[in-house]
């Protein structure tokens, strides 16, 4: 059987302490200073657990890449501008983006890029994959860390392996889950005794309106008014990429991905990525609460056709050989298609800028969801 460190760790943790929280135990898998998932491997593509976006196409990134030149001309294009990432992944997506903005040498020769990674696997493989870029390339642990100045922020699939909470509802009110150890000395959910005081107050109606027994998540806003703040305050925007919900609501969707497949959560930690739907009604509340300005969200679908996906497909499969060719087909119909293995409706695209710019390229204010004033 497989050594599991990091079960035994927890496990001892909850004998000494009591019950772990949900996102506690979702930390701890993800982030152990040894045994975490995000701080030990390579979780991407074929060999790994799962395969984002820019892995699927290089259209995706170089996408993102014009719409950041975009946003630059709506900025006033800045002499000097910090491209972002928030967990790079390999380094493609950052890759095809630079490689759409040479195009335009006075946005191109004043951007320094600065990759927000933690894995020092992924920090290695990021830079060999861009290891033929001229510009000035920074690694952080934290957005906290890059310099001021006006910025494009990329997040690409970094909000849902944020710890979530969840919450339970009891006729008693509701109640944080926990992970416990059952009577056979394995994992199991649980519920904290106590209801937490108070916490139905600031809940959207759809969540207090949930039947007893209904899950609720919730993540800290900490992340995203760092975003939302620095766009504010130092000019510039932030997209944020990910799948998830347009509005709030209850709903368990905490889950466990291996080798391309879904797996029990509380099975092997710290060997399997974990990750939630991300709430996006929460995360544009949390931006416009700062003071920033809030665009879409929408589906990644229709983001992508509003910047050129079509026109870019075809322009590449003009030049490509017929296996080429259908390879971009089959590329474009997973990162626009709405249908079953299709990532266009599952996946939601959000924009938050500084108050002065009113409309970012494929996204619009009456976009938003449930038709938020």
């Amino acid at each position: 059987m497989t050594e599991q460190p990091l079960l035994n760790e927890i496990k001892a943790l909850i004998k000494s302490s009591g019950p772990m929280p949900v996102w506690r135990y979702m930390e701890t898998c993800l982030m152990h200073p040894r045994h975490g998932y995000y701080v030990s491997r390579d979780p991407l593509g074929r060999e790994g657990d799962f395969t984002t976006a820019p892995e699927v196409s290089q259209m995706f990134g170089e996408l993102l890449g014009l719409w950041s030149a975009s946003v630059w001309k709506q900025m006033g294009s800045p002499q000097f501008l910090r491209l972002i990432e928030i967990g790079p992944g390999r380094g493609t997506m950052m890759a095809d983006a630079l490689r759409a903005l040479r195009v335009l040498p006075p946005l191109y020769q004043g951007l320094s890029i600065h990759l927000v990674e933690v894995n020092p696997v992924l920090r290695e493989r990021q830079s060999a994959t861009l290891s033929g870029v001229r510009n000035n390339i920074a690694w952080h642990d934290s957005i906290d860390d890059v310099p001021e100045g006006p910025s494009i922020i990329l997040a690409n699939e970094y909000f849902d392996v944020l710890p979530i909470h969840q919450m339970v509802k009891r006729e008693t009110g509701w109640h944080e889950r926990v992970v416990e150890i059952d009577p056979n000395g394995k994992l199991q959910f649980g519920a904290a005794a106590e209801p937490t005081p108070r916490f139905d107050v600031l809940l959207p109606p759809l969540v207090r309106a949930a039947p007893v027994g209904a899950v609720f998540e919730w993540r800290p806003d900490t992340e995203i008014m760092k975003l939302a703040t620095r766009v504010r305050d130092q000019d510039g925007a932030a997209l944020v990429i990910d799948y998830g919900h347009l509005r709030s609501d209850a709903g368990d969707t905490f889950q466990a991905i291996a080798r391309h497949s879904f797996t029990d959560p509380l099975k092997a930690p710290g060997q399997a990525d974990l990750t939630a739907h991300v709430d996006f009604q929460a995360l544009a509340r949390a931006a416009e609460d700062v003071g920033a300005r809030v665009h879409g969200p929408v589906t990644q679908g229709d983001f992508l056709k509003r910047v050129g996906i079509d026109t870019r497909a075809a322009a590449l499969m003009q030049k490509a050989t017929p296996e080429v060719a259908t390879d971009i087909s089959v590329a474009l119909k997973r990162l626009t298609d709405t249908g079953r293995g299709g990532m266009g409706a599952m996946f939601k695209v959000l924009g938050i800028s500084e108050p002065r710019l009113t409309g970012l390229a494929g996204l619009s204010d009456l976009d938003r969801a449930g038709g938020r004033s």
